[in-house]
């Protein structure tokens, strides 16, 4: 399974899942990332907390924590 944490700055990828339950899945869904959306992956903090992303046209950053709960793949 690849995440979001571990996508490559510079890379864009496609969400293929969204893990946990609740109202954590409920906010990332918030914050417009959902199945089938393309993330742009701009850069990382030195330490990998947060993960800055573009999506949907706007920039966003992410705790690592919720980085790992988005399952990704590659764009081809």
């Amino acid at each position: 399974m690849n995440t979001l944490r571990y996508a490559k700055i510079g890379s864009t990828v496609r969400v293929v899942k969204l893990h946990g339950t609740g109202a954590v899945k409920r906010r990332i869904m918030d914050m417009g990332i959902t199945k089938n959306v393309e993330i742009y992956v701009r850069k990382v903090a030195p330490l990998g907390d947060p993960v800055e992303v573009t999506v949907r046209g706007y920039e966003l950053s992410l705790r690592k924590a919720d980085a790992d709960m988005v399952e990704v793949e590659p764009v081809k």
